[in-house]
């Protein structure tokens, strides 16, 4: 608030304001900003939306979260990645968590997969957690790995840990 030394010295205001002002403000903002960029987490950016009238040739990659209503044909990684009832995917998907309400033609690797009633694979899984709703369609094989994402085929669970995941449990 107010500074004791500046109270009680006389003299002319706008020389002491000018030159202990630089000095003063100038390290006073400095280590507010560093203090809050340090502690305060960044806000998660929202995720890119592909809205249902885009239709992309290519492939997509990014580390961020994506949400596709259209059509994509290629191959698509990212962290979160939620497939639209109306989108449908002609390629890879490879993300750290997959929703899938639409279609997907291809494979589909992720650590968390979720298949919706809504849901349209025609492709193998490989996962390492999955959930399937009543209704999902669903072509091709499951398999679960503990780094689904690496793409490399040698890190298979024990087929008793996957066996239930078969669809089987519900069977007496």
């Amino acid at each position: 608030m107010f500074s004791k030394s500046k109270i009680n010295e006389p003299g002319p205001k706008a020389a002491d304001a000018a030159k202990p002002a630089a000095p003063e403000s100038s390290p006073v903002p400095k280590p507010q900003a560093d203090f809050k960029s340090s502690t305060a987490p960044k806000a998660k950016p929202p995720a890119s939306v592909l809205s249902a009238d885009l239709h992309i040739t290519g492939n997509i990659k990014t580390t961020g979260d994506v949400q596709v209503e259209g059509n994509v044909e290629g191959d698509i990684r990212a962290h979160l990645l939620t497939i639209g009832e109306s989108a449908t995917i002609k390629g890879e998907v490879v993300a750290d968590d997959v929703v899938i309400n639409g279609r997907i033609v291809g494979r589909v690797r992720g650590l968390k997969v979720r298949l919706s009633s809504t849901a349209r694979v025609e492709g193998d899984i490989i996962h390492k957690t999955i959930a399937i709703e009543s209704g999902a369609h669903f072509e091709g094989s499951v398999q679960r790995q503990d780094d689904p994402l690496s793409g490399k085929p040698g890190n298979k669970a024990p087929a008793a840990a996957a066996a239930p995941q078969g669809g089987d449990a519900g069977k007496a």
